[in-house]
């Protein structure tokens, strides 16, 4: 999920939400910039930039870097990101930097692939119970996603983390292997299933990724 990307950034000068607009006024958020035993730098970079990182295939587990002012290019990942509640535009971004020899944790989306038996000839529902795991790996080997097959489920079955399809050997998952990913239930006992989201057929899509970071309420 490395990227042939270098974003330039430059000195966040200012401090307030009234500084936090006019940096937006000119296409601009605020940005931290962390980790690796570094000085946090305050900076300001390129909405658009950082958007179409994330609406990317790789979304936030894009690897690119990021130029400081007075240095050299950083490797860094998304780790965070605030959006605005009602326009659905970014308002900041945490950068963590990154050793490409180290071992690092992230979010990673879970695919489901095929529609299931219990849904196509039996009226059953898929539920989804879990859309991401987080894992531990080499930057190098960040998967784009975790597959699970669901094709072959009747009503009544369920897959769990252990029936995640990955490279075992380059990448752990830190969820429990027993805990429960995705079930196919019959039309009545969806309608009283609460919580978890209930989807009618095939379901491999995941929400717009700029509308999964945290909301400035939120943090």
């Amino acid at each position: 999920m490395i990227k042939d990307i270098t974003i330039q950034a430059t000195a966040k000068d200012g401090h307030g939400k009234g500084f936090a607009r006019r940096l937006r006024a000119k296409g601009l958020i605020p940005a931290a910039v962390y980790g690796e035993g570094q000085d946090a730098a305050a900076v300001a970079i390129n909405a658009r930039d950082i958007a179409n990182i994330l609406r990317s295939d790789t979304g936030h587990n894009t690897i690119f870097k990021i130029a400081l002012p007075g240095g050299e290019p950083t490797t860094v990942i998304i780790k965070d990101w605030q959006v605005d509640p009602l326009k659905g535009r970014l308002l900041h971004a945490d950068l963590k930097r990154l050793s490409l020899t180290s071992i690092t944790r992230v979010r990673v989306a879970i695919h489901a692939i095929g529609e299931p038996i219990g849904v196509k000839t039996d009226g059953g529902l898929l539920e989804i119970s879990m859309r991401e795991v987080e894992v531990e790996c080499l930057p190098h080997d960040i998967p784009e996603s975790l597959e699970v097959q669901v094709g072959h489920m009747n009503i009544g079955d369920h897959v769990t983390v252990a029936d995640l399809v990955y490279d075992r050997e380059k990448i752990k998952v830190l969820s429990d292997e027993h805990q429960l990913v995705a079930g196919v239930l019959a039309s009545r006992m969806a309608e009283a299933a609460p919580g978890a989201e209930v989807v009618p057929g095939e379901t491999t899509a995941e929400p717009e990724v700029i509308k999964k970071g945290k909301t400035e309420e939120e943090k």
